[in-house]
């Protein structure tokens, strides 16, 4: 994410109508070189310009880079995604540029340092345009960017070359895919049985599709490289701020559920941890759940995440080394009872439904890895590897867990490791140091979303900011003491929020954006899956949310 070559940071000027009028003179200016010849397509050129732009100045203006940073699996000699932004955006919140009108981006590394400060000097801080700060060579680029280039757009209109391979961009995928919901798929087969596990294979090839039509959205416009991007092409600003909010609030509650994920392992370990603080007395879930989330408060404040997005990276590789380890206890030390395990549990099937549907809320962030791609005809290639492989892991792991532990397979398989193992220390010890690092990758979206709204006030940014991540964090906190039961939490969240942002919504917006070109067969197909995301929410919902209350009163 770092590289040998400076950069600097400049402001992006949000009026539309400045960035027309500069667009106009540059056109005027080739319009002198290059004869008349040129002309309809420099108006053209900067009428794609100015209609690319439109997509970008809406709130949130920060939710390319952010979602870069929290899925990217970055190496030393490939910049993925973009830019060495990420990392510089991450520390927006100690920036005074992230405000209402101006956000702070970097130039790529080819390019070179910013004009000369005489001359920059010339313009009021508040008023400067973003292209006067570019240099020359970027200057006529930007203005006669042409369809056919391979390039992907950022925020506010900067080019930015597509450069991630396959395997990158497969990585990206499976470390997106492959989360902290494998650990609760033995739980969903035994809350929906045997069968039930169809509903993993249904949910599959539906989320498959979806992020297909995600790609023919993209396509459609020029400009279009996010999924906010998508839902204001569909439904106007309306749909960009909407489908923003469910994919932030999506990823608020990835970051409750790692707060409970941590207090119920750790407290499997030490059970008999606890503390007195001023006459109350904390148990062992409170407390490593309060000593989580110190723990994780720092890494929010870093102003440089690209360290925790090297460590994250090992994601996948941790995903991969608990299933093994599973494997090994199941089949090399022969733990478990090899329960035959019901068929069909159709009381709480609606509960197995939210826990499948959340294995696959990786949609957010597709629209990114397409835009990223060298070669983006090999995007469905990359969908089919990721949903392949993450699938095979998912239904082994429901297999095994549910096989091994039966109806006492608890929601989350590593608390019914048997913990003399030298396996099960594995497993356990993984799955609790992982989302120390994920926890501000994943909570960074949110507050840098929220740090936009933050007024143009350079002498209080930096407090607002703060006060804002950490109020972000206590509150996951107080969310996960009131809540605490993971397998239920997830199935809320891939009920309530997953099946819209992977089922209903990239089918509806693909309807909107498509609609006088989308065929019979691809409007049914669309209808369908609609309905099913809608009956799936319905019922997932209102099942995980009658479960909790009844566990809270009981």
């Amino acid at each position: 994410m770092k590289n040998s070559v400076s950069e600097q940071n400049f402001y992006i000027e949000s009026e539309e109508e400045d960035e027309e009028k500069e667009l106009n003179r540059d056109g005027e200016g080739e319009a002198d070189v290059n004869g008349t010849d040129s002309d309809e397509s420099l108006a053209d050129d900067n009428r794609q310009q100015s209609k690319t732009g439109s997509y970008n100045t809406s709130w949130p203006q920060s939710y390319r880079q952010s979602i870069d940073l929290y899925s990217s699996v970055p190496s030393p000699n490939l910049t993925f995604l973009g830019t060495p932004t990420l990392s510089r955006l991450s520390s927006s919140y100690l920036s005074s540029s992230l405000t209402r009108r101006h956000t702070p981006e970097s130039l790529p590394t080819v390019v070179k340092p910013l004009l000369d400060k005489p001359e920059d000097e010339q313009l009021p801080p508040q008023r400067r345009s973003s292209r006067s700060l570019l240099p020359p060579t970027l200057l006529r680029r930007s203005s006669s960017i042409r369809k056919d280039e391979k390039l992907s757009r950022v925020s506010h209109e900067l080019p930015m070359s597509r450069q991630s391979s396959f395997g990158q961009a497969l990585l990206n995928g499976l470390n997106v895919l492959c989360g902290v919901g494998i650990l609760s798929t033995p739980y969903a087969a035994k809350e929906g049985g045997w069968l039930g596990l169809s509903i993993l294979l249904i949910f599959a090839v539906l989320s498959f599709y979806t992020g297909i039509l995600l790609r023919d959205c993209l396509d459609s416009e020029p400009g279009l490289g996010t999924y906010p991007d998508i839902g204001q092409a569909a439904f106007g600003t309306a749909g960009r701020v909407v489908i923003s909010i469910i994919l932030y609030v999506e990823l608020y509650a990835c970051c409750v559920e790692y707060i409970i994920l941590e207090s119920d392992n750790l407290s499997s370990l030490f059970p008999n941890a606890k503390i007195s603080l001023g006459g109350f007395e904390l148990d062992s879930p409170h407390f490593f759940a309060l000593m989580t989330t110190l723990a994780v408060l720092p890494t929010v404040w870093l102003r440089d995440l690209s360290v925790l997005s090297y460590i994250s990276a090992g994601g996948v590789i941790a995903s991969v080394l608990v299933v093994l380890c599973l494997f090994w206890i199941g089949l090399i030390d022969n733990v478990g009872i090899h329960s035959e395990g019901t068929v069909l549990n159709l009381g709480t099937l609606p509960v197995a439904i939210g826990l499948y549907g959340y294995c696959y809320s990786g949609h957010a962030v597709f629209p990114n890895i397409y835009t990223s791609m060298a070669q983006p005809n090999r995007f469905p290639a990359v969908l089919l590897a990721c949903f392949g492989i993450c699938t095979l892991m998912y239904a082994g792991v429901a297999y095994m867990g549910y096989t091994m532990f039966g109806e006492k397979t608890e929601s989350q398989f590593t608390l019914n490791l048997p913990q003399d193992l030298v396996a099960s220390k594995v497993a356990v010890w993984t799955t609790v140091v992982n989302p120390f690092t994920k926890y501000a990758l994943t909570m960074s979206p949110v507050a840098m979303s929220l740090e936009e709204l933050i007024p143009s006030n350079h002498m209080k940014s930096h407090m607002y900011a703060i006060c804002i991540r950490t109020a972000l964090v206590i509150s996951t906190l107080l969310v996960a003491l009131s809540v605490p039961f993971f397998g239920l939490v997830m199935s809320l969240i891939g009920s309530l929020l997953t099946m819209l942002v992977t089922l209903i919504l990239p089918c509806a917006c693909f309807l909107s954006i498509l609609r006088g070109k989308a065929t019979r067969f691809q409007i049914a197909v669309c209808i369908i899956i609609i309905a099913v995301g809608v009956v799936s929410s319905v019922f997932g919902t209102r099942s995980s949310l009658s479960r909790i209350i009844e566990n809270l009163s009981s």
